[in-house]
This record gives C-alpha cells, structure tokens and sequence, in this order.
C-alpha cells in the first residue's frame, strides 16, 4: 500500500478530519469537476469517486454530491456507495434522497452520465458488503464507532431499459 493512502486512511479517521472535510471535499470535487466537464474528481485520487445526482426527498430538486464509491463488475457494472457521513452522528442527505427516489439516480461515472437505481443493502447481504468495505478503505471501521447508526451501504447499479 502507498505511503500517502496510510497516510490519508489515518488522518482521514480523526475528527478534526470529520469536522472541516464534509464542507470542504465536496466543494473542491465540485468545482474540479465542473471545471473539467466530468474527467477529474480531485477525491478520485485516493479513492475511487462518482458524482451522484438524485432529486431530494423532500424538494424534488436535484441534488449533486460527489463521493467515494466501490466500484463493483464492468466499466457500467455496479457500485457500492458508503453513507458514512465522515463518522459524523446523521445520516448524509444523499442517502434520504435515495431512499425517497431510489429509481430517479444518475451517476456520472469517468465523465460519462448513467442512469442507476439505488438498493439499500440490508442483513447478509449488507455484512458480506460491509466487510468488503472495511478491507477497501479501513477509516470506515472508525466512522461506524463514532456513531449510534448504522452506516447505510447501497449498490447503485444501471437502470434496466436506460
């Protein structure tokens, strides 16, 4: 494993890390993104990164957020998507608005946009994933003591007929 992943793995677990990232990752990957019609994630560096755009739960706008994400089979497969929120207490937006319109996502996936429907994982299937998850990016066994909740995992993966 490279030197500087160690390195972000144990400070991306701190809370001082918990408290500044969640207001200032999502902005830089926002712009970077926006600047560069899609090609770059400045996150993506450390870990792979999509962006995610679901109307919200309860405005029906749409709602951009960039995130790590697991990749899962082929280039359009599947991906896992964490809600660990930064090991902060509530459970990100983004996964309230996927719970409301699980079928109405698109990821924009190495600048290409792709129309997905979001699975909230649950008992086995979500342990299986959950541990998979911890062997990818360990900070999230740090998150998940932090917090009472139970980090949320879905898979998104392409819409059938998209």
């Amino acid at each position: 494993m490279a030197r500087g992943v160690r390195l972000m793995q144990k400070v991306s677990s701190t809370r001082t890390f918990a408290r500044i990232a969640p207001h200032v990752v999502p902005a830089m990957d926002r712009a970077v993104h926006r600047l560069t019609r899609g090609r770059v994630l400045l996150s993506a560096r450390m870990l792979p990164g999509l962006v995610l755009t679901v109307p919200g739960a309860r405005s029906g706008q749409p709602r951009t957020t960039p995130l790590a994400c697991m990749p899962e089979g082929g280039a359009d497969g599947s991906w896992i998507l964490v809600g660990s929120n930064f090991g902060r207490t509530g459970h990100p937006a983004w996964t309230a608005n996927l719970l409301a319109r699980p079928d109405a996502a698109v990821v924009n996936w190495k600048g290409r946009d792709i129309p997905v429907r979001a699975t909230l994982l649950q008992g086995e299937e979500r342990a299986a994933v959950w541990q998979v998850a911890l062997a990818f990016w360990p900070p999230y066994a740090t998150y998940q003591a932090r917090v009472d909740r139970e980090i949320r995992l879905f898979r998104v993966e392409l819409r059938e007929g998209a």
